[in-house]
């Protein structure tokens, strides 16, 4: 079974499903070793690989070159930003085989105008429905795996509001679009009116720290519809924080030793997670003198 083969199992079966986000391979395979069924890479996390803010200004190759290390680090499907498709819908179906050639399981376009930014800033610009449908037509008709889960993303909510956001959905479904998400929720009630009207298509939720979006229990999440969650910046920040802890720490004293119990033991890491032990008897295999 391909991971796209999975992903679609597994939204089949009417179980809530989390998605946490991993912005390496070492935290993708934290999340699995977690137990979660799904990895999310988000182009928002990619940014600090570049040094640059969420505004759109990775590359498709720097995307897919992200994205490869990931999805061959997991045996769990990897659901990714693919932004606004990278261009026009040429773009799109290059980028669908590029995801597709990683073995990215699912993807989502979104709807938003240059320049880019994060789904929960401010200021975001809009391209016409009619153009983002073409794209989600495009990355559907052009897929090589009829499994690969094509989302569409709805930045509407926050510009437009979610009368409009709403037949911007109902457009992408026409285009045939497998799921929606809805970006940037700004309260319960929108969330339980989206929920409603599209009670009968799988709907995406992006659980964002400190976002617009009502930060609920995935519990709650699930009552309300939804059937899947993102938690794309949850791992970032906890990382960031935990790095920025320690640093200060190795600063101020000359030694870590303080903050060791808030580690994982180099041999967890290393050989847990990166697999050294077994490289080196692979590397001791063939080049040992028999």
């Amino acid at each position: 079974m391909s991971q796209a083969q999975s992903l679609r199992t597994r939204l089949s079966q009417d179980q809530f499903l989390m998605a946490a986000g991993a912005y390496d391979v070492i935290s993708a395979r934290l999340v699995e070793e977690a137990g979660f069924p799904l990895v999310y890479y988000s182009g928002g996390v990619s940014a600090g690989a570049l040094g640059y803010p969420d505004f759109g200004m990775r590359t498709l190759t720097e995307m897919v070159i992200q994205l490869e290390g990931v999805c061959r680090a997991v045996s769990i499907p990897v659901i990714a930003d693919a932004e606004a498709g990278f261009g026009s819908v040429l773009n799109v179906v290059r980028m669908v085989q590029e995801y597709e050639r990683v073995h990215v399981a699912g993807l989502h376009i979104e709807d938003q105008d240059v320049p880019r930014r994060c789904g929960h800033l401010g200021g975001k610009r809009l391209v016409p429905t009619a153009d983002h449908a073409a794209k989600i037509r495009a990355a559907v008709d052009n897929r090589t795996n009829p499994d690969t889960v094509i989302i569409a993303r709805i930045d509407a909510i926050a510009v437009n509001g979610l009368d409009d956001a709403m037949a911007r959905a109902s457009a992408c479904l026409e285009a045939g679009a497998d799921m929606l998400f809805f970006e940037a929720f700004e309260s319960v009630k929108q969330m339980e009116l989206a929920c409603r009207e599209f009670s009968a298509i799988p709907l995406m939720v992006n659980m964002v720290e400190g976002g617009k979006t009502p930060f609920l229990p995935a519990r709650d999440l699930e009552d309300l519809g939804f059937c899947l969650a993102i938690y794309p910046v949850t791992n970032v920040l906890a990382a960031a924080y935990h790095m920025k802890k320690t640093l200060r720490t190795l600063r101020e004293t000359g030694t870590t030793q303080g903050t060791w119990h808030e580690m994982l033991p180099f041999n967890e890491v290393f050989n847990g997670l990166l697999g050294w032990d077994q490289a080196l008897a692979f590397i001791d295999h063939y080049t040992q003198t028999k």
